[in-house]
């Protein structure tokens, strides 16, 4: 067998379905929102996506290294000058080396094209999270029917009472989220909602930690879900010499004010409640 040839066409078919998985994790929603709404895409979750990505990664870079090597010579020919001189600062070589250097050191600073590339995944991220809705808190799929009332601010015998009603099969309090939504065929998030009153009654004003996601949500957003008085909200972020814009998120808010987001969370917090 040739391994010149198997390794150039294994780099080949190996680079095209890792092309794939590379576009589906760019596009597909933070795993907090994937694990808690059992998003799929092709019938497959974002951690079989993510699985496939690493297997299918390192058979391409495995597959380019050979390919490297039984390639060397016109590799290096490529580092002679017209003479077939070796020299490695090349016209090529630098070029290539700046192009690396400009991506490496362009995504650390944020600066475009590089953040605009980063916005647009943050982008398909955010869209996802308000399409499949975010969870309660951090991997709550994870928690105990039993911690999963305590944290959500559920009575847990009325809520098993509605999971009961509902036809959603409970082995008992103990049971995760992820195990009821296994065990019939549904999400976490399908799950919560069954257990949850039809109409659960809230009051105005902010938790006193902000739900994931909070940071890329806008404070139009945030006014809306919780109950807020928009044009009194900025009012009273004014009062405290911050400013505001209805459209903006948490984190450019934050970022606008020379905070971080959890402090202007804060800040906010204490506004809308006169704290």
């Amino acid at each position: 067998m040739n391994l010149r040839k198997i390794a150039s066409l294994t780099a080949l078919l190996s680079f095209l379905p890792t092309l794939v998985t590379s576009t589906i994790l760019f596009i597909c929603p933070q795993g907090r929102v994937a694990y808690w709404s059992d998003w799929r895409l092709w019938g497959l979750s974002k951690e079989q996506w993510g699985d496939l990505h690493i297997t299918l990664g390192v058979l391409f870079l495995l597959a380019l290294c050979l390919h490297v090597y039984y390639n060397w010579n016109p590799l290096i020919s490529y580092l002679k000058d017209r003479a077939r001189n070796l020299k490695v600062f090349t016209p090529a070589f630098a070029m290539a080396l700046v192009l690396c250097l400009a991506t490496l050191l362009g995504t650390l600073a944020r600066v475009p094209p590089f953040s605009s590339l980063l916005l647009l995944a943050d982008g398909f991220k955010d869209a996802a999270a308000r399409t499949y809705g975010e969870p309660p808190y951090g991997h709550a799929e994870l928690s105990s029917l039993r911690t999963f009332a305590k944290k959500a601010e559920l009575d847990l015998e009325p809520a098993l009472a509605r999971l009961a009603a509902a036809g959603v099969r409970v082995g008992s309090p103990e049971d995760t989220l992820l195990q009821v939504a296994k065990a019939n065929h549904m999400s976490p998030q399908q799950v919560f909602l069954a257990m949850s009153p039809e109409k659960e009654s809230r009051p105005a004003g902010l938790p006193d930690a902000p739900p994931p996601g909070t940071g890329n949500r806008t404070l139009a957003d945030l006014c809306a879900e919780y109950g807020l008085n928009l044009p009194d909200t900025v009012r009273a972020l004014a009062g405290r010499g911050l400013k505001a814009e209805a459209g903006r998120t948490i984190k450019e808010l934050a970022a606008d004010n020379g905070m971080g987001p959890m402090d202007f969370y804060e800040a906010l917090r204490l506004a809308v409640s006169g704290g």
